[in-house]
């Protein structure tokens, strides 16, 4: 049995007016337990909208999204924004706190994930007191607490100084790896995506639906700047020089740059 289904035959927002925009259609994979999948989409490819669906967030589509067999709405599932979410009323180990089960908290867990995220000294501190880095090592702990069996991330790094970002890269792998939990990551970085992933969907511009299903194929332990990891984010775009555009193509027969080629070399 497969982590995640997912198979989203229509999702439909509806303005005011009644117009109608279709956000997802056709949009079907899987994820095996204990993978590490990133999605890759342009903007507006319904990245997002994916990822509330999968949480059960948003349960007004048509289709279904089941988690280790049960609907995703019964299922256990932690998710990180793309901004930390932090209550600002409340200090770091009660924002953990705050959806830690029972048991969570009687074993002592958002006391140990935040020590082994160097924020020991700031249990009592609040959101207003701590840096963009630390309270996304916050938010990251609170999707962690509960041990998760699938864990979803929106683009949890954005805006960040690019060292601090890395640092969080590494520490959400050493926690995957701990945890054993199934990661589905949305990024629009390629490189975050070929060094963090087990393998990367590719999505089209709207109505959102997976055109590449591309595996990493590199071994464990990598580095974010090892040639290794550049070479497969090279080849992936001489293979499908505009798939970041969402759009499935193959390179031209004279190997030359055409002008989606040479827009996305600088992605």
């Amino acid at each position: 049995m497969n982590a995640l289904e997912v198979e989203i035959q229509r999702k439909v927002f509806q303005s005011p007016a009644g117009d109608e925009f279709i956000a997802a259609e056709n949009l079907r994979f899987s994820v095996p337990k204990g993978q590490f999948a990133c999605i890759v989409g342009p903007s507006g490819s319904g990245k997002t909208t994916l990822l509330h669906i999968v949480s059960g967030l948003d349960t007004k589509f048509a289709g279904s999204v089941t988690v280790a067999g049960l609907p995703a709405a019964e299922a256990q599932i932690g998710y990180m924004f793309q901004s930390p979410r932090l209550m600002p009323w409340l200090n770091v180990i009660d924002n953990v706190r705050l959806v830690a089960t029972d048991a969570a908290k009687a074993a002592g867990k958002p006391e140990q994930l935040l020590e082994r995220m160097g924020l020991g000294a700031f249990l009592d501190s609040f959101p207003n007191r701590l840096s963009g880095g630390m309270q996304r090592r916050v938010a990251l702990a609170r999707a962690f607490v509960n041990d998760p069996p699938l864990l979803l991330l929106d683009e949890p790094f954005i805006s960040l100084d690019e060292p601090v970002a890395q640092r969080l890269r590494s520490l959400l792998l050493d926690l995957w790896q701990q945890h054993g939990a199934t990661i589905v990551f949305v990024t629009h970085d390629l490189r975050e995506a070929v060094y963090l992933g087990d393998r990367i969907l590719f999505m089209s511009p709207s109505p959102g639906r997976v055109v590449l299903d591309y595996p990493v194929g590199l071994g464990r332990p990598r580095t974010y700047d090892e040639a290794s990891v550049e070479e497969v984010r090279h080849r992936l775009l001489r293979e499908h020089p505009a798939i970041l555009a969402g759009l499935e193509a193959q390179p031209s027969n004279d190997g030359s740059a055409d002008p989606a080629r040479a827009q996305l070399r600088s992605a």
